[in-house]
């Protein structure tokens, strides 16, 4: 199956290029503020023109800075971005008119082998005729005027993008739950400077990701698709999802940051495994422990990576002191997996790769309604519920609703009654001994309706 082509939004900052993104997706995946510099990694979705599929890719505002600043960095992702672009969207501000920064960015578009389509944004009202025809002299031909956030031009715009993605080999094929070599959605969640990014780059084997000294150099959550080379000798496929830095909701003032915040936990929601990426210098902090717990919260299968393992000191004592911690500090869930990892030099990875593939099987498990109830007879048979005021709670049976989340319906009388305490029982039951592991279990209580409720009694 040939890929989908792919088109990339250039330009320089605060023109527009994310709106567009999200108005091609159709939803607001890329964060959009007022303030220019907002986007800094590529951000990759799936867009439909007027019915015809192809990836877009959103990257960062053109500056020419140093190149080992970080602006420096972003524009190096976005000349990257273009050369593996079938085709580019250059993106102006008409109403600001060409400007020597556009001028700059035209000059080396005009040197680069990606078809390039001239773009002026903001085109609604007379303001924007001077920018529009100021845009003929950059060289790259006949612009097209159009307005992002209002969705106006996009005609025209389909009509200059469509000899690039009009493509008959290629053709989107849905997804099959049940296939176990379907894609895995990994994403990577910790807080600032836990060295997320650098574990991207490590499994890409590129500088995909924007990483430095700085905390919070990544905003938007960014998906990439990737073949995992297995030990086995198998080519699995994997959509790694790298986010935001959390940090405690108490210290996050700036709207960004909130912005970020809240894309990382959309991303969360996406995710069939997340991975907790820990900073072996630092130990198990608090903040740590909150964002596994919305994790499992959310449904969404689990692990625990304790990274930068080459520079830790004392790591037999320190592993054995997270895991307790964990132990102790995610009681609703025990024996998360926790692999020590180091992005840095790509130890562990493998065994976290293979980790997460084997909670996923575990999140997407379904057992039959007769092993599970035979189960289930053994499970009340060797602890049978209390009997609070001396009525019997009677459990008749119990039946899987739903996987990824597993999700089990029991069914019984005077279940209202039954306590946590024997609800827990029966999930730790199911997690160890019919092969669902460390993934968050959901059990919903169900009394059999009286046929004689709401019947009158006869005098």
């Amino acid at each position: 199956m040939a890929q989908a082509p792919v088109v990339a939004i250039v330009g320089r900052p605060n023109v527009g290029k994310s709106t567009l993104f999200n108005r091609l997706v159709g939803k607001r995946l890329a964060l959009v503020d007022d303030r220019p510099g907002v986007t800094r990694d590529r951000r990759e979705g799936d867009a439909d023109l007027l019915g015809v599929p192809f990836r877009i890719v959103d990257t960062a505002g053109f500056e020419s800075d140093d190149p080992q600043t970080l602006p420096g960095r972003m524009r190096a992702q976005t000349e990257a971005a273009v050369a593996q672009a079938d085709a580019a969207i250059f993106m102006i501000d008409a109403r600001a008119g060409v400007t020597p920064l556009d001028e700059t960015v035209a000059q080396w578009l005009r040197g680069s082998d990606t078809p390039i389509v001239l773009v002026c944004n903001k085109a609604e009202g007379r303001a924007a005729e001077p920018g529009i025809m100021e845009s003929f002299a950059l060289g790259l031909g006949d612009p097209i005027a159009l307005s992002a956030e209002h969705g106006e031009g996009m005609g025209d715009l389909f009509t200059a993008l469509l000899p690039y993605i009009d493509r008959e080999d290629f053709e989107e094929e849905p997804e099959d739950e049940d296939d176990p070599d379907r894609i895995l959605k990994l994403a990577i969640v910790g807080r600032p400077n836990a060295g997320k990014s650098t574990l991207v780059n490590q499994f890409l084997q590129e500088e995909r990701m924007i990483t430095g000294p700085e905390a919070g150099i990544t905003r938007d959550s960014i998906a990439v698709d990737w073949m995992w080379p297995s030990p086995e000798g198998r080519f699995r496929p994997v959509r790694l999802i790298d986010t935001a830095g959390l940090r405690k909701k108490a210290k996050v003032e700036d709207k960004l940051e909130k912005l970020s915040a809240s894309d990382t936990m959309r991303a969360v929601d996406f995710a069939e495994v997340v991975v907790l990426l820990l900073d072996a210098t630092r130990g198990l902090e608090a903040q740590d422990l909150r964002i596994a717990d919305h994790v499992l919260q959310e449904g969404r299968a689990l692990v625990i990576a304790l990274n930068k393992w080459d520079v830790a000191e004392g790591q037999s004592a320190l592993f054995n002191g997270v895991k307790g911690a964990l132990e102790e500090g995610l009681s609703q869930v025990k024996g998360v997996p926790l692999i020590a990892v180091s992005a840095a030099t790509g130890k562990g990875l493998d065994q976290l790769l293979g980790a997460a593939f084997e909670t996923r099987d575990a999140w997407s498990r379904r057992v039959s309604t007769g092993v599970l109830n035979r189960w289930f007879e053994k499970a009340v048979e060797k602890n049978p519920p209390p009997a609070p005021g001396g009525k019997r709670i009677k459990l008749r049976f119990i039946t899987q609703a739903k996987t990824r989340p597993p999700g089990f319906v029991l069914f019984g009388t005077r279940v209202d009654e039954l306590p946590m305490s024997y609800q827990r029982y029966l999930i730790n039951g199911i997690r160890k001994e019919l092969g669902f592991g460390a993934v968050p279990v959901r059990l919903t209580l169900r009394a059999p309706k009286n046929p004689f409720e709401g019947r009158k009694t006869s005098e």
